[in-house]
């Protein structure tokens, strides 16, 4: 495979705005692209839908707060509202009633899609919200991606954690991805699986 001829001008955004071939990011920077991909997925389809993200920051998804917080203007451009939540716990109640909107009277949008993200133990002791979230379901165009920041090796944590589990006994489906464009294609793939099946999708 042939190695991809340079553009004429390359800028900091374009891991965030090029939509034609190669981009580098980090990990946290391809999950920041990952609602402004299916914003314009959802615009080439003619649908009207807006994101919301929330969770309660924390190590080792402390970083995506950051990055969400940096490209905060562009977010906007594509109806996408971040917002930290108190707790683990209020930060899913909140994804969950996103999934109201494109039921009740008067919304402006088709559906929010949504993205709750927390760190292994935050995924713990969220369970019980995220199951309600899981039970209640997602909006067929809307659709929710969980996002767990596990710590396997316990190098940022009290205590080491896995969210695969929990995931599961709550009703939630999980995919891996196995690299950084795995991140993205796989957060699309969730967003269609829970649009499809009513379910909440995990990336631990």
């Amino acid at each position: 495979m042939n190695a991809p001829l340079p553009r004429a001008s390359v800028t900091l955004e374009d891991k965030f705005r090029v939509q034609e071939g190669w981009i580098y990011v980090t990990g946290t920077q391809a999950l920041t692209r990952l609602p402004i991909q299916q914003h314009l997925r959802d615009k080439a389809a003619g649908l009207k839908t807006g994101g919301f993200i929330s969770c309660y920051r924390g190590s080792p998804m402390g970083r995506y707060d950051m990055e969400l917080w940096a490209q905060s203007k562009l977010l906007a451009e594509h109806d996408i509202h971040f917002q930290p939540g108190v707790n683990e716990e209020l930060a899913a109640s909140s994804v969950l009633g996103s999934q109201f909107v494109g039921v009740m009277p008067g919304s402006k949008f088709d559906g929010v899609f949504g993205i709750w993200y927390g760190k292994g133990p935050g995924t713990d002791r969220a369970a019980d919200a995220l199951r309600h979230g899981g039970s209640t379901g997602a909006h067929k165009f809307g659709g929710v991606v969980a996002l767990a920041g596990d710590d396997h090796g316990c190098k940022s944590s009290s205590i080491y954690n896995f969210s695969d589990l929990t995931f599961i006994s709550t009703g939630i489906p999980v995919l891996y991805p196995a690299n950084t464009q795995e991140l993205i294609d796989h957060g699309l793939h969730g967003f269609a699986m829970s649009r499809f099946s009513g379910c909440w999708v995990g990336r631990p």
